[in-house]
């Protein structure tokens, strides 16, 4: 598969900072720099500080990876705004009782978005940090 950008919708946004191509960035228009975080979407190519920068929100977009990735892994952004394989899969923490009842009626969750938000899926594997990737952006 080639590295391809289908993007089905892009932003445009003041570049808060340097940018770098392919990497995520915030809703304040800066390089995600903490791992985990949730990005607006990923830069379609590099910036300066207080220039225009274009951001793939939805579709598909080239990233840069920041460790090893397997094909169809769930990715999230790491502290340099690449992408790494989520760390983490959503389950019920080691200890915890599992809620069996209906009366609880969904009552139980709160807030909307996990610790670690996942931005997309690869649809190409990589064999470590710094490769550019074709993913599918999840929304």
């Amino acid at each position: 598969m080639s590295q391809q950008s289908i993007s089905i919708l892009t932003l445009t946004v003041v570049a808060s900072g340097t940018v770098a191509a392919c990497r995520a960035v915030g809703f304040n228009g800066a390089q995600i720099a903490v791992q985990g975080s949730k990005p607006m979407g990923l830069a379609m190519s590099s910036a300066t500080s207080g220039s225009a920068l274009a951001v793939v929100t939805h579709g598909t977009a080239v990233a840069e990876t920041g460790a090893a990735v397997s094909l169809g892994a769930p990715l999230i952004v790491d502290a340099q705004g690449r992408l790494i394989p989520a760390t983490s899969a959503l389950r019920v923490k080691a200890g915890a009782t599992a809620v069996t009842s209906t009366a609880a009626n969904g009552a139980i969750l709160e807030g909307g978005d996990l610790p670690e938000f996942v931005i997309g899926d690869a649809l190409q594997p990589a064999s470590g940090a710094g490769e550019f990737i074709e993913i599918l952006l999840r929304r």
